[in-house]
């Protein structure tokens, strides 16, 4: 149960004074939540200083100013286009307060004349003389210290205004409890920290650019702890996964050593110490939960089909389960022909198969004659049943939820999991989001991989793009042209890709086929047949090409408006070229208003191949969520710690939550007591299921 103490910051905005149904949707539509703690995480990321409090005489044109003014009179609006103004003076000089359409009255209750009000807001000089274009802030000497400050500045949604928002959150920080210290005493002095209420507090009220920085004490306190809250959650799971019990399985002997004598390539290094770390952790008799991480190209279906052996060697059978039914074919390719040389049946289950068809598969994955599966997510339908599933290897992991893994692992007893993907994560990344599981590295291409010739080109040269892909293509090469991220929205991206299909038809002919997210699986597998067959010269698509898709034929990959894409995704569709003999090309259009920033990025991917790379830069850039593509499922979202700024922070609070679940497992201590309320406090209270007393 949530500790008693977290009460008032679990309670909804709506308690709050003047906040209604209304501001409480904006609210959750902005934070996700409607609930107070929210706001605590919601941070500053300006502010305005109200403390200048000059003369007339001596208010600088741009700058907010704070003015001690008295009313002289009230000049009316002379047309609805006109403003109405209030003439207000010091001793040094006079200003015009400026309202556009706001009622008299309310002014005149406001601003009676002779009366002395404070009004802050920024000063601008029209036709030489001063004015005040709606003030943001009135009131009467005696509440200057209401006026005369620093306030900060949130960011909005629309319908939210800062004064709002100002007043919700001021709403807010009185109820910030008092709670109990869960960071070691020697720790917190080192890092020089305040307590938990203190750096809440801090963090709301900046006054200087440096309050805002995310290496500000306060604010590296709160990052910390949102990070040690994600890795204590991870490390119970982990702990529990691991507590649950396997079974050994595996080495596979003579398989593996007439798998090997089949290949017609060496094993690079990384690909062989992947297979020993899989091979050891299968061979322990616990559940093995593994990511095995392996840039675009690295041959991760190799060293997943090696894992695939260790289950089959014990008499077990192993299911690999891909987003799509095209990766899905893809991996049942290359899987097939290597199961067929050793003597084992891989069979394939897709959406497609119907009927008799499906009900012949499902026989052979039920009576255990099938060792090999491989599929999408129609494996872990109800009718599925394998004889006895030993490995379920998951392909893609960030395009399936953490409860589809599960699901998959459910559907045998003490099955052992792989992940793999084709999207380089970095290692902070790897740690917050992947962090029950154990990780492998694919870090090296396979030898004979030609470098991609990668081009940076102007859309003002869009037509000799054209007309050099004309040549390419004459030559018998086929090319994918990706059109550009318009928003997050599929409508849009459609018609970009519609016109650009269009115009490049007038060039080849119907020889250009076309790919977009709204087409059903089997419309999409049925364009890709046409390109892998030879049938397609062009392929015109949106992003959904992205990620596995095999055709060596195609060696030209041209990406329009390349600079709306992030870097990782950029290196993601280029690897679909450079996967066959011949030499390949990447030309990324870009728009020639494109600032320095986004130039220097596009560089980065010109100059280098290596994903990982790629991806902490890219993390550098646009953050965690976006990373991984549109919020992952299964994905952490940090409010207060910001991966590449923290990075350092991630590896200190893994190491401190092994260690304290090392020395109190059950969190029973008065530490282990206050991390408990730091679990709820960051909304991680599922995992408090793991500890061992419940």
């Amino acid at each position: 149960m949530r500790p008693f103490v977290l009460d008032p910051i679990f309670t909804s905005v709506r308690a709050l004074k003047g906040i209604g149904p209304r501001t409480a949707k904006l609210i959750e539509k902005l934070l996700g939540s409607e609930k107070l703690v929210s706001l605590l995480w919601h941070l500053p990321v300006r502010y305005i200083d109200r403390r200048f409090a000059p003369k007339i005489v001596n208010a600088p044109n741009g700058r907010i100013v704070t003015l001690t003014v008295k009313i002289d009179k009230h000049l009316p609006a002379p047309s609805r286009t006109r403003p109405y103004r209030i003439r207000c003076s010091d001793d040094t000089g006079a200003v015009d307060l400026v309202y556009f359409h706001a009622k008299k009255p309310w002014l005149e209750a406001q601003f009676p004349i002779g009366a002395t009000r404070l009004v802050s807001g920024e000063a601008e000089y029209f036709h030489g003389t001063l004015q005040m274009p709606h003030p943001e802030m009135v009131g009467t000497e005696a509440e200057r210290d209401k006026i005369e400050i620093v306030e900060a500045v949130y960011p909005m949604t629309a319908g939210l205004t800062h004064r709002m928002m100002h007043k919700i959150i001021s709403q807010t920080l009185p109820q910030v409890p008092e709670l109990p210290e869960w960071l070691d005493a020697a720790f917190l002095a080192q890092e020089k920290w305040p307590g938990w209420k203190e750096a809440v507090l801090k963090a709301h009220h900046p006054e200087s650019e440096e309050d805002l920085s995310s290496r500000k004490p306060e604010r590296e306190r709160l990052a910390y702890d949102e990070l040690l809250a994600n890795q204590l959650a991870i490390t119970l799971v982990r702990n529990h996964n691991r507590r649950i019990g396997g079974r050994a399985m595996g080495p596979p002997g003579k398989m593996g050593d007439d798998l090997r004598a089949a290949l017609p390539f060496q094993l690079t290094g990384a690909q062989e110490r992947a297979i020993e770390e899989i091979n050891a952790d299968m061979q322990e008799p616990v559940r093995m939960l593994r990511l095995l991480q392996g840039d675009v190209g690295s041959g991760k279906t190799i060293v997943a089909f090696f894992a695939m052996l260790n289950a089959v060697a014990s008499g077990a059978q192993a299911a690999l389960m891909a987003p799509t039914e095209i990766l899905a074919q893809q991996h049942s390719k290359t899987i097939s022909e290597y199961a067929h040389a050793l003597g084992l049946e891989a069979v394939v289950l897709t959406g497609r198969h119907k009927g008799k068809t499906r009900q012949e598969i499902l026989d052979k994955i039920a009576s255990g004659s099938a060792k090999i599966i491989i599929g999408t997510h129609a494996l872990f339908q109800d009718d599925v049943i394998f004889h006895d599933l030993g490995l379920a290897v998951v392909d893609e992991q960030h395009r399936f939820g953490v409860h589809q893994r599960l699901k998959l692992a459910g559907k045998g007893k003490d099955c052992d999991i792989l992940v793999m993907t084709a999207t380089p994560i970095p290692r902070t990344l790897t740690l917050t989001a992947y962090g029950d599981m154990d990780f492998s590295r694919l870090d090296e291409k396979p030898a004979g991989r030609k470098p991609i010739d990668t081009r940076l080109v102007s859309s003002e040269r869009l037509e000799e793009v054209v007309a050099g892909l004309k040549r390419k293509i004459e030559t018998g090469a086929r090319a994918y042209w990706i059109c550009p991220l318009v928003e997050e929205s599929e409508v849009m991206d459609l018609a970009a890709a519609e016109e650009r299909w269009k115009t490049l038809q007038q060039v080849f002919g119907d020889r250009t086929g076309l790919l977009h997210g709204r087409m059903n699986a089997a419309e999409k597998d049925a364009v890709m047949q046409h390109f892998v067959a030879g049938e397609i010269d062009v392929l015109v698509s949106t992003t959904v090409i992205e990620v596995g898709v095999d055709v060596p034929e195609a060696t030209v990959m041209v990406i329009e408006h390349a600079e709306r894409f992030g870097l990782s995704q950029l290196h993601q569709l280029r690897g679909r070229v450079g996967r066959g003999e011949e030499e390949s090309a990447c030309i990324l259009v870009y728009d020639p208003k494109i600032g320095e920033t986004g130039k220097k990025r596009l560089t980065t991917i010109r100059s280098t191949e290596d994903g990982f790379l790629i991806a902490e830069e890219d993390l550098k850039l646009r953050g965690a969520g976006e990373l991984l593509g549109t919020r992952q499922s299964g994905m952490p979202e940090f409010k207060l710690a910001n991966l590449h700024d923290h990075a350092r922070l991630v590896k200190i609070a893994r190491d401190d939550a092994q260690l304290i679940i090392a020395q109190d497992p059950d969190l029973q201590t008065p530490r282990g007591q206050a991390l408990r309320t730091l679990l709820y406090l960051f909304e991680r209270d599922n995992a408090i299921q793991y500890l061992r007393s419940g």
